[in-house]
């Protein structure tokens, strides 16, 4: 046990996290994520069972920093023919987002199609069990100064 960090960060958690560096994307999904078929760089699937998208978002954004030098630091997928119209577990996961963005920073959103095509490119995946359909997002890492 470590003193200062959520309890709820599991090891595997931490390990990811940590072999993490600048530019590289972290998934973060809802549990209709096929997380195990769609295999990552490192092929890591990280489980949060129990937590739902938004709280897994503000325990991992509390300890990664995202990313401020590309033209996202965060990709949220959409609803099939929503556009950039946010579902309500959009809204509820910008706001945490948007709070951990560094200034001038931005949050984007991502066809759902496109989304499944970039995901695989991600370090790793953490799947939450998360049930609103379209909770999905990408996570870039950016740097400690």
């Amino acid at each position: 046990m470590l003193k200062g960090i959520d309890p709820r960060v599991t090891p595997d958690l931490m390990d990811v996290l940590m072999r993490m560096g600048h530019g590289d994307e972290l998934a973060v999904v809802d549990s209709n994520y096929p997380a195990h078929a769609l295999p990552t760089r490192s092929g890591r699937v990280v489980e949060l069972p129990g937590l739902n998208v938004v709280e897994a978002l503000r325990l991992i954004t509390g300890l990664m920093p995202l990313d401020g030098f590309t033209d996202y630091g965060a990709l949220w997928m959409q609803r099939d023919g929503a556009g950039d119209t946010p579902d309500p577990v959009h809204l509820e996961a910008l706001e945490v987002i948007g709070a951990a963005l560094p200034e001038g920073a931005k949050a984007r959103s991502i066809e759902r199609q496109d989304f499944y095509a970039h995901a695989p490119q991600s370090y790793a995946v953490v799947r939450t069990t998360e049930n609103r359909a379209f909770g999905c997002f990408i996570l870039r890492m950016g740097v400690v100064f």
